[in-house]
């Protein structure tokens, strides 16, 4: 259909089935913040008090700002390392990309199972990874001196992906000048000109005009004096790209899903409306030197998160955060490999499938079973299974048909209403296991 650039048109505008049946896919931050790649390891979004998330802020893209605030881990880290006057843009002769090769890249990314890859076009600090019409402050002409953003589009779709783009918005620091300490700052930054709103409004129509990204991912808000402009924006994204989607972060203006980021959003989380959480591997979006293993979602933690979200409606957008030279850390790559081995496995209880009515059951022996369904099957998510043999029933679905997507020796019993499922032979640290059960 053709979208007319008003609201009344707009929200005429469906999920595509493609959105609701990825499930997984890639972000990826990279930038002039991937230089220091420094930020306290302090916690996750939404556990850490206002008051000091901002002088203590554990993620490393926002550096520019933890920098400008002058107070906290990340300012005396920057002046013990750089000096008090080493200003943010001199990290732009220190990012080489010398190491980066986008097909590498694409193909991880297809071996973790992702279905989609959104990659950081323009972040908070202003530093585009296209060759803009708009600014020369870009990888082209300064820095890598490389279209990151076409480079990857390339290799992301010779891979089978679709590709999306993250563009921010309200915030530019570039343009702001006042660094942000409260929650208030980042809602109402000092960039409010109508010459900004522009810019934001130009861009984001010259991505997709370049790009025809099967999804924009709008960070924080938008310009509020081009909130005007965004029915037009909308009516010329769906009219160029037919199956594309945007997340909640405009205002409240529109949206296609609404957004999770770590504790950030748990509200907007069940069934009634498609949703996507994303998050770090670790407590950064950007990459951080300071982080450990410790600080990371272990393989099976990242497995079990798909399985929960996928049985809550939502999709995973997990981050990867490369280093400077453009690898990506062995830590974060393990895992992404690790979940790819177990959705080529179990994925058909993952992808395109629909939540169930059933609730997740906390079973009395430890384990939780989360359900998801997909034409006359439904299938039986269980995390928390106990080494070696355990027997276990779950309540609401009967035996018939049942079987298992994993290797481990099982056997089904129960009567009406109930599954009895009984294992052996289960490996200590064994990921979540799958059942399917017909009719």
């Amino acid at each position: 259909m053709h979208f007319r650039a008003e609201l009344q048109s707009i929200r005429e505008h469906k999920v595509p089935g493609w959105y609701e049946d990825a499930k997984f896919g890639i972000f990826i931050h990279w930038g002039l913040y991937s230089v220091p790649a420094w930020a306290p390891p302090t916690g996750e979004l939404g556990s850490i008090p206002p008051e000091v998330w901002f002088t203590h802020n554990p993620y490393a893209e926002w550096y520019f700002n933890s920098i400008r605030v002058k107070e906290g881990p990340s300012w005396e880290h920057h002046k013990e390392t750089y000096g008090e006057d080493f200003p943010y843009e001199n990290f732009i002769d220190m990012w080489h990309a010398e190491k980066w090769n986008p097909r590498e890249w694409a193909s991880l990314f297809r071996e973790a199972g992702a279905q989609y890859v959104v990659p950081v076009t323009k972040h908070h600090d202003g530093f585009c990874l296209w060759d803009s019409a708009y600014t020369g402050y870009n990888s082209c002409r300064l820095g890598p001196r490389r279209d990151i953003v076409s480079e990857l589009c390339r290799a992301v779709r010779d891979e089978g992906m679709r590709f999306g783009v993250y563009y921010s918005g309200l915030i530019d620091w570039r343009w702001a000048k006042r660094p942000m300490r409260t929650g208030f700052d980042v809602d109402h930054p000092d960039n409010i000109g109508y010459d900004y709103a522009d810019y934001a409004y130009n861009q984001v129509i010259e991505l997709i005009n370049a790009y025809k990204p099967s999804l924009i991912f709008n960070d924080i808000g938008w310009p509020y004096k081009g909130e005007q402009d965004l029915p037009y924006l909308f009516a010329h994204y769906y009219n160029t790209v037919e199956e594309g989607v945007v997340d909640d972060r405009w205002n409240g203006i529109w949206s296609d899903y609404a957004t999770k980021e770590y504790h950030q959003g748990e509200d907007k989380v069940g069934l009634a409306k498609k949703w996507e959480e994303c998050r770090g591997i670790g407590l950064s979006f950007g990459y951080n030197q300071v982080e450990g293993d410790e600080h990371l979602l272990s393989p099976r933690a990242l497995v079990r998160l798909v399985v929960q979200t996928v049985a809550a409606n939502g999709n995973l957008l997990i981050n990867v955060g490369p280093r400077a030279d453009g690898v990506i850390p062995e830590q974060q790559a393990e895992r992404l490999r690790y979940l790819g081995a177990w959705l080529k496995q179990n994925g058909e209880a993952i992808y395109g499938t629909r939540p169930h009515n059933l609730p997740r059951q906390e079973l009395p022996g430890g384990q939780t079973v989360f359900f998801t369904r997909k034409e006359g099957t439904v299938y039986l998510l269980v995390d928390g299974v106990k080494p070696g043999t355990s027997s276990f029933r779950v309540k609401g679905i009967g035996p018939k048909d049942a079987r298992a997507l994993c290797d481990e020796p099982v056997s089904f019993g129960g009567g009406e209403g109930e599954l009895e499922i009984s294992l052996s032979n289960v490996p200590a640290g064994a990921p979540v296991l799958v059942f399917a059960v017909r009719g």
